[in-house]
């Protein structure tokens, strides 16, 4: 079944910031029928493109119940941990990853590149670059405009059917020794090799393509899957998240109401 929600826009807030700065992201989407339980929303920042292993989750939220139409809040969480975070991949680019989840089902995964660079008024630390980076003076740039989205089929409940192949059984056929085809005597079988080789004369210059060796193209699907670490080396799911408190309690959008767009 296609998905009961849609995201319409992420706004970044206060972008460009500095390093230090928390991210705001203001969220409008459209659930398509009401959704009974919640949905939650996570903000990771990629730490390295080398290993999963610096992936910080920087807050997650759950929202819900949702009724069916458009909806807004806005979701803030803290920066990244520096300490947390490579030396030589503290400067540069890296990778913002907002992921939703419904009954603990990954279905929606938005990407966007940011951009970690000393501000043009500090010259000296852009000529002269020190070992350790100097975090409070870094500017941070969320590349808004160019979002990377990736959805995935889930179970939205216990109604839908999973989408998975059915399996079918291979079963070997038997040849009777009725079913055999009598040998030929060896004149006709000489008449036939005969007549295959005037064939072999007429058909030169005629290409066999299905002879020919075939070479497969990978899907460009596979090359995106950079952005969101397919090109790392990629832990279990279950075993990624396994590193949550099991008594952390996920904050709820309470503050302010979740705003219906009429």
């Amino acid at each position: 079944m296609g998905s009961r929600v849609n995201v319409c826009s992420v706004i970044t807030l206060d972008n460009p910031g500095k390093f230090t700065d928390r991210f705001t992201l203001e969220i409008t989407f459209e659930a398509f029928q009401r959704l009974p339980h919640d949905l939650e929303w996570e903000l990771v920042y990629v730490g390295s493109g080398e290993s999963t292993d610096y992936d910080q989750i920087l807050d997650s939220v759950l929202v819900g119940p949702t009724e069916e139409g458009k909806h807004k809040f806005n979701f803030t969480a803290d920066a990244p941990n520096p300490e947390k975070i490579p030396v030589n991949d503290i400067v540069g680019v890296s990778v913002l990853l907002l992921k939703c989840r419904y009954n603990e089902q990954e279905f929606l995964n938005l990407g966007w590149f940011v951009s970690n660079e000393y501000p043009e008024e500090e010259v000296e630390l852009k000529e002269n670059p020190p070992s350790k980076p100097v975090v409070e003076k870094l500017k941070r740039t969320v590349q808004s405009e160019d979002i990377r989205v990736t959805s995935f089929p889930i179970k939205w409940d216990d109604q839908d059917v999973e989408e998975v192949p059915p399996q079918v059984e291979e079963e070997e056929e038997q040849v009777d020794e009725e079913d055999l085809m009598p040998l030929e005597d060896n004149e006709e079988g000489e008449d036939a090799d005969d007549e295959d080789d005037e064939e072999d004369e007429n058909n030169d210059g005629v290409v066999d393509l299905e002879s020919m060796d075939t070479e497969v193209v990978a899907d460009d699907a596979e090359a995106e899957g950079e952005m969101d670490g397919e090109s790392r080396e990629e832990k279990p799911q279950e075993e990624k998240y396994e590193e949550k408190a099991q008594d952390e309690q996920i904050p709820r959008v309470n503050q302010k109401p979740l705003t219906t767009i009429n």
